[in-house]
């Protein structure tokens, strides 16, 4: 199989949909023999080396989120690069401007389409003043979907809601994967906790992902204000990004910036509770690591995490954007050690079901029945 794909952000900056969309590439070339170009804006820092051929096209800096870039479509070279390349399956991860045209190439040419969802991009919008932009958004979408010939979601629930949008069963689950040496309890360090002003009778509150609006950072801190009147807590924060100054507001919070490696596996494990408001992620890599390393997650109640958290087993569940319910819920764990240590077991256990060579198998059988025009 001959794989074009085209994604807003190959391997410029470190996020969840780069990292799933580079282990697909690296299981197709490594265990079905598929060759895979992929079309991405580049950067002279990339955040990490790139599975498969990455052909550079032309972009901007995104206004506003400058540590983005904008793709501006399909440029001479990458075209010519296409053309040579002969595709027989053209995947767009990202509904923009360059993902858009790729689609146009593709039907001009009688390529079949794979969309893959990555991100809730229409949710994104209220928390930057753009909400009256929502209707034109989802409009985009809904034809961006309808255009593939076939479209995959992290999750089942986002799954059934891409396959009723588009009226038929063309929808299908790729999951995500973990490693679980990489993220496991046995990284957990005591003398690092010390080291960092954590006490050891204080409960360490992780949150663990990219520093924007979006991952409801305004509900994490007034949730952490909130439960601090019922036990001693001590913040960790792990993720770098535009909204860093609002954790200024908490007294307390440890700012760790972007960790890798072995630095990155000690401080989740480190970690007694991880809270996460957000309510725009499609699967929440962030939760699973957490779950692997054997930390008990508090959840916004959205459909990532209702696939990957069993309520009162593995981690808990609460209104979305009510800092109370999280506060309310980080209290309970904060204060009951047995309860956190069979949730954080149970995490770990429940982690292991996730593969990313299961994950990435099951998107190349859709390849294959595709061109077998089985599907």
């Amino acid at each position: 199989m001959r794989i074009a794909l085209f994604s807003g952000n190959y391997n410029y900056l470190r996020e969840g949909a780069n990292r799933a969309l580079n282990h697909l590439v690296d299981y197709l070339e490594r265990e079905t023999g598929a060759s895979v170009h992929a079309y991405s804006p580049v950067t002279d820092t990339p955040a990490f080396e790139p599975a498969g051929t990455l052909v550079p096209v032309r972009s901007i800096t995104l206004p506003k989120r400058n540590e983005f870039r904008l793709a501006l479509g399909i440029s001479k070279s990458a075209r010519d690069d296409l053309e040579r390349f002969d595709p027989h399956i053209v995947h767009v991860s990202t509904p923009d401007i360059l993902g858009v045209r790729a689609q146009s190439w593709a039907i001009g040419h009688g390529v079949p389409i794979v969309a893959s969802m990555h991100t809730l991009f229409e949710t994104y919008l209220d928390f930057y003043g753009l909400g009256w932009l929502r209707p034109l958004a989802e409009a985009h979408l809904r034809r961006f979907y309808r255009r593939a010939d076939h479209v995959l979601a992290p999750t089942p629930e986002l799954a059934a809601g891409l396959a009723a949008m588009r009226g038929d069963d063309r929808a299908s689950v790729w999951s995500r994967g973990i490693d679980r040496n990489r993220f496991g309890p046995h990284h957990r360090d005591m003398a690092w906790r010390r080291s960092r002003g954590i006490a050891d009778d204080e409960i360490a509150i992780l949150f663990f992902g990219r520093l924007v609006l979006e991952k409801g950072i305004d509900v994490f801190i007034e949730a952490m204000r909130a439960a601090e009147a019922t036990a001693k807590l001590h913040v960790v924060v792990v993720g770098e990004g535009p909204a860093r100054p609002l954790f200024d507001h908490l007294e307390n919070a440890v700012l760790l910036g972007h960790l890798e490696g072995d630095a990155l596996s000690r401080a989740v494990a480190s970690a007694d509770i991880m809270l996460t408001p957000s309510t725009t992620e499609t699967f929440g890599q962030v939760i699973l690591e957490s779950m692997a390393s054997g930390v008990p997650v508090v959840s916004a109640d959205a459909p990532n995490a209702r696939a990957l958290i069993e309520p009162f087993r593995t981690g808990l569940l609460c209104t979305p954007n009510d800092p109370q319910a999280f506060a309310a819920s980080v209290s309970v764990l904060a204060n009951a050690p047995s309860l956190r240590a069979a949730m954080g077991s149970a995490a770990r256990e429940a982690s292991s079901v996730y593969s990313w060579d299961e994950a990435s198998r099951s998107v190349a059988a859709i390849y294959k029945r595709i061109l077998a025009k089985d599907i």
